[in-house]
């Protein structure tokens, strides 16, 4: 799908997901166009440091996202702990309390397939280290839907379990390290054709 313009981000990680993450979205200039929204396993009853965390690595804008917010290009959205968050097709995004899926909630999975709904083609997902099966079922529902599935290399991962599952489910992901997902998200909004796909 050489050339197809990239509308959006969609990134799931579980353990070990700080540290990718930390490789991943410093690279993303401070004129980045394009919104991102991030879902890490976290305890349901524990506040999440990670928008104060990666808002002073950043050169974007990074924040919680919150119900009936209106999404914004270039800013990171984390998931709130114990919420799920969903993506609109009307623009604006939703926070669920609905019940967990595979044991979590956030779940990535509804996430990929809520933003799956909103952009198409134009949705790029990323699944990277983690210990369960989530987000597998949603990066192969972007992939479906022409979007462009990236996973973390399991090799590179500090828990391969999330990327290989991911994997079985969507064999013709890009597979990177998280190093080399962040280079190619930083230049993706300029050059479609450097996607891969």
């Amino acid at each position: 799908m050489s050339g197809v313009k990239r509308e959006a981000i969609v990134i799931g990680a579980s353990a070990g997901g700080i540290g990718a993450l930390s490789e991943i979205l410093p690279q993303l200039p401070a004129n980045y166009p394009l919104p991102t929204f991030v879902v890490v396993h976290i305890p349901p009853d524990m506040k999440s440091l990670l928008p104060e965390l990666f808002a002073s690595k950043c050169r974007v804008q990074v924040k919680e996202a919150e119900d009936k917010e209106t999404i914004r290009p270039g800013v990171v959205y984390f998931a709130p702990p114990d919420y799920h968050l969903l993506v609109e097709t009307t623009g604006l995004l939703s926070l669920s309390s609905d019940e967990p899926e595979l044991f979590s909630r956030p779940s990535i999975n509804v996430l990929f397939e809520s933003a799956e709904d909103a952009y198409g083609t134009g949705l790029v997902g990323i699944i990277l280290t983690g210990a369960s099966n989530d987000g597998a079922k949603g990066l192969h529902a972007i992939s479906k839907a022409g979007g462009l599935a990236i996973v973390q290399d399991p090799k590179t991962a500090e828990s391969s379990h999330m990327p290989e599952s991911a994997l079985e489910s969507c064999p013709g992901a890009l597979t990177l390290t998280s190093a080399d997902i962040g280079a190619l998200l930083a230049r993706l909004p300029n050059d479609g054709k450097t996607d891969g796909q």
